[in-house]
Order: C-alpha cells, then sequence, then structure tokens
C-alpha cells in the first residue's frame, strides 16, 4: 500500500508524530509568519519567534492532531487520548503566547487570540457545518491569518502592504489546495486508474497512479522549498 503522504516515515513510535506534523506544510505556514513579519516597517526578533512558536503549536501541533484524529488519514498509531492532549495543548501553549504578546502589542491582539482558535477548530472539526472545512476557508486560516498575525504583531497594524501580503498568501494557498486534494486522492482513496494517452505522433502512455501523481507532488515540493527559501531571504535581508 502506497505511503498516505510523500513525507509520510515508516509507521512507529516518534516517527508517527513527525508524520502528523506534516513538516514540509507545517514549513510552508510557517514561512507566512516570516514573510509577514520581515514585510512590517520594523521587525523584532522576539515578536517573530514567538509568533512562529504561536503558529507552529496552533497549526503543526494541534490542527494537524485534530485532522489525524478525524479519520486517521494518515494512517498512524498514536492513541486518541494522544491526538487530543497533542491538540488541546498545542492550542493552549499558542495562546498563552499570544496573551502575553497583548502587553507588548497592544489589546487588539486580543480579537487575533480569539479568531485563530476559532479557525483551528471550526475547519479541522468542520464546525459550522463544514463551512470553514473549504478551499477558501483552508487559504483563509492557513495563508491570510498568519501574514495578517505576523504583520500586525510587528507594526501594531493592518495596511496596504499587510493586505497585499495576504493575498498573495491566498493565492499560494489555493494553488496548494488544488495541487494537494487530488494528490491525497490518489494515495489514499485510489484503488487503480486504467487509461492511456495517444499523442499526435502515435505514441501511448499508459496511465497509472505514479504517472497522475508526480506532476501534483513536484509542484508541492517544489512550492514548498521555495516559500521557505523566500521567507529566509527576506528574514537575512532584515538581519544582515
Amino acid at each position: 500500500m502506497a505511503r498516505p503522504a510523500f513525507y509520510a516515515a515508516r509507521p512507529g513510535r516518534w516517527r508517527d508524530w513527525w508524520t502528523i506534523l506534516h513538516p514540509p506544510y507545517t514549513a510552508w505556514h510557517l514561512s507566512y509568519v516570516i514573510i509577514g513579519a520581515t514585510l512590517a516597517p520594523r521587525t523584532s526578533v522576539s515578536r517573530l519567534v514567538a509568533t512562529l512558536l504561536a503558529f507552529f503549536f496552533a497549526v503543526g501541533v494541534s490542527a494537524h492532531a485534530l485532522d489525524e484524529l478525524h479519520g486517521r488519514p494518515l494512517r498512524t498509531t498514536i492513541p486518541a487520548s494522544g491526538l487530543i492532549a497533542a491538540a488541546t495543548g498545542g492550542l493552549l501553549v499558542a495562546c498563552a503566547l499570544g496573551v502575553a504578546g497583548v502587553a507588548i502589542v497592544g489589546p487588539w491582539l486580543l480579537a487575533f487570540i480569539l479568531i485563530g482558535p476559532l479557525l483551528v477548530l471550526g475547519y479541522n472539526l468542520e464546525w459550522f457545518h463544514g463551512r470553514l472545512h473549504t478551499d477558501i476557508g483552508f487559504a483563509a486560516a492557513w495563508g491570510v491569518f498568519p501574514v495578517l498575525v505576523a504583520y500586525y504583531a510587528q507594526a501594531e497594524r493592518i495596511d496596504v502592504t499587510a493586505a497585499i501580503a495576504a493575498a498573495s498568501a491566498l493565492g499560494f494557498s489555493l494553488a496548494q489546495r488544488s495541487l494537494s486534494t487530488p494528490a491525497r486522492a490518489l494515495r489514499r482513496r485510489v484503488a487503480s486508474v486504467d487509461g492511456s494517452i495517444t499523442m499526435h505522433d502515435g505514441r501511448v502512455d499508459h496511465l497509472d497512479s505514479a504517472l497522475l501523481l508526480a506532476p501534483l507532488e513536484r509542484a508541492l515540493k517544489t512550492l514548498s522549498w521555495a516559500l521557505v527559501a523566500l521567507a529566509l531571504a527576506l528574514l537575512a535581508s532584515r538581519i544582515f
């Protein structure tokens, strides 16, 4: 049986925890935090680190633990109690970091602290009849929101620069979703593929799951490291 994701490790023990972190995607979404923070007029390293940690625990840990709890898409053997503990603990740590930042950034940060858990729980538990669990919901929660929070944590306001950066994150996240959705289906739900492609010169290529999956996952891998590289370049421009 094919691995449930291209980044999935061999099942068992600590490797299951590595797999549910969705490493390429967690790095991708944390890149939005760095991009938002470094586009602000000034960038405080301490505020950036706190924001990165908050999103790591909220998205990398909590959201992904809830996702695995709902149907075991990654086929891990982590007990339900462990996933619930990780989801709860991750969200509490993220909120605690946010609350600690209110004294530094200002009371309007509380609005983001309230919205964050709502997005995590609403999207992954499919609250509100699944209205958040859509392509736009995904892009808004894991693309737009990290950019805006990171920018606000630095600039203490939302302006045109933040809005344009958020629009860019929305586009990248929608592209991610359009690639990852069929890729997940091919890996997890498709039993077999039957068909062929006939070229104008008469050559016939036979279709299979691997042929359909390869360009989707190649694009996802490329985008994941490219976004990380862009984020690191922006960070380097502020530090060095």
